[in-house]
């Protein structure tokens, strides 16, 4: 079954918060990677670690070492993050991300939070033509 946007979201959004409710706050942004990459694989998403995304110039394909921390179902990227608070940088790298892949919807993700919810932040690709 092909899945919207949202409703992958909402699932990455459930898995998110297992694995912080059983890590809490603190750790290296690597660890709550893995671990969110192991849960959404676990349930049942598509879901690719690292993904390398190019950046084109004048229809120039260059490889510059951007990646995106998690890409699901090729629709939804995520961008973790575990900082003291998001910034307009953060924003904006995803949103950068979601324009270079011409994605729809964006999770950034904090987990150096007391509670999640207040760590995620739900970003629209606005400039797509479809």
């Amino acid at each position: 079954m092909n899945k919207t946007e949202n409703e992958i979201s909402n699932q990455i959004i459930g898995c998110a918060i297992e694995v912080h409710k059983a890590l809490g706050p603190g750790l290296l942004e690597s660890a709550y990677k893995e671990c969110l990459f192991y849960k959404i694989h676990q349930n049942g998403l598509f879901v690719e670690k690292e993904k390398p995304m190019p950046l084109v110039f004048e229809d120039i394909k260059l490889e510059c070492g951007y990646r995106i921390d998690l890409l699901v179902e090729n629709k939804v990227v995520i961008e973790l993050k575990s900082v003291e608070s998001l910034t307009d940088v953060h924003l904006a790298q995803t949103l950068t991300y979601m324009k270079l892949g011409k994605f729809k919807l964006g999770l950034l993700i904090n987990f150096n939070v007391a509670m999640l919810k207040l760590g995620i932040k739900r970003l629209i690709n606005g400039n797509l033509n479809k």
